[in-house]
């Protein structure tokens, strides 16, 4: 199966010099994907010209405009309509491309994505998702992670059934666990909408382990994570914080003096372990689920290396066939709201 993603290369804090790069690699890498190549065909050439080994394997798909990084949602929507973001998004709805990869205003990419795409049957709002890393070596996924501030029971039931769909597909598990963040385990904890949202979760065919607190995303406890984008962005970006204090602090300790130093040297190969296992670049790439679909979104400042893993993430969703595996999960719970519908009406 060849994979085709659509990457929108003038998005992000680096635009061009950062992307094509970035997608010439994963094309080395990755021998059974194609890559369409989406914005000023002048600014992507002279770059692309170094990968004439996999040229055959990409296109330059020109778009005259760019989606600012602070620029409004409803005015990239509404104003920009052949900019390279909606191009390489409208690409995933023609059929031409399988996954769509942006590092762009992410308000904006959300916007874009849902007005050209729209939502999959039975899903209000689409979630964005991630993954972190855990204790037991494996990840937690993690949504919504800023999209929707509040939400109701609903729509935390509906991020359930498409983080267990995802989790189901990318790491071959059944029946994922889920569960709802709140301040405590104990059911009688959190607000009226988590409460109401627990209810609905231990009455559906999910895996629902209950409510689980802030540690638990790091312990591993459950496979999937939901909370309202608020909760979860706030909850996101202290992780984010938190691993790069730890790693700034254990440099300054190691570089006190010339003995801190020495101990430096002998304890790298730990210290680069750990490293790379908080390396939040090797975790880049959060998926907008719950739209009709594949789009990702990579992290405005990502390197080259950041923006390949999100390149890799897009090829994985889109391999596994996320999207089908998506709408086959939501068939038991439409059923559910027809036969509630028809029992109303009677």
């Amino acid at each position: 199966m060849t994979v085709r993603i659509a990457i929108d290369c003038m998005g992000g804090d680096h635009g061009v010099s950062v992307t094509v790069p970035a997608a010439l690699s994963f094309l080395r890498g990755t021998p059974d994907a194609r890559a369409l190549l989406v914005g000023r065909s002048e600014a992507i050439e002279p770059l692309a010209a170094s990968g004439a080994d996999v040229r055959s394997r990409f296109e330059v798909v020109h778009a005259e405009e760019v989606v600012a990084m602070d620029e409004p949602p409803a005015q990239a929507l509404r104003g920009k309509r052949e900019s390279s973001m909606r191009v390489a998004i409208n690409l995933v709805k023609e059929g031409s491309a399988d996954a769509c990869v942006s590092a762009g205003n992410t308000g904006a990419l959300m916007a874009i994505a849902r007005f050209v795409l729209k939502t999959l049957d039975g899903i209000d709002r689409p979630a964005i998702a991630t993954v972190i890393p855990n204790r037991t070596g494996g990840v937690t996924t993690m949504l919504d992670l800023g999209d929707n501030v509040d939400c109701t029971p609903e729509h935390l039931l509906q991020f359930a059934v498409l983080g267990c769909a995802l989790v189901a597909a990318l790491e071959d598990k059944e029946r994922p666990s889920v569960g709802l963040l709140n301040i405590g385990e104990e059911s009688i904890k959190g607000n009226e909408v988590v409460r109401r949202a627990a209810d609905l979760l231990r009455a559906s065919p999910l895996n629902f382990h209950g409510n689980v607190e802030g540690n638990d995303v790091y312990k591993g406890t459950t496979d999937v994570v939901v909370c309202d984008g608020f909760v979860g962005n706030v909850a996101l970006k202290t992780a984010e914080g938190l691993a790069q204090m730890l790693v700034t602090m254990i440099k300054e300790e190691f570089g006190r003096d010339w003995r801190s130093k020495l101990m430096a040297l002998a304890a790298y190969p730990v210290l680069a372990r750990f490293k790379r296992r908080v390396d939040p670049r090797r975790y880049n790439g959060a998926s907008l689920l719950g739209l009709r679909g594949i789009v990702i979104k990579s992290h405005g400042a990502a390197d080259a290396f950041a923006f390949e893993c999100a390149l890799r993430r897009a090829y994985e969703e889109a391999r596994h066939k996320l999207l089908e595996r998506t709408v086959a999960a939501m068939r038991p719970f439409l059923a559910q709201l027809a036969r509630r519908a028809a029992a109303a009406d009677a």
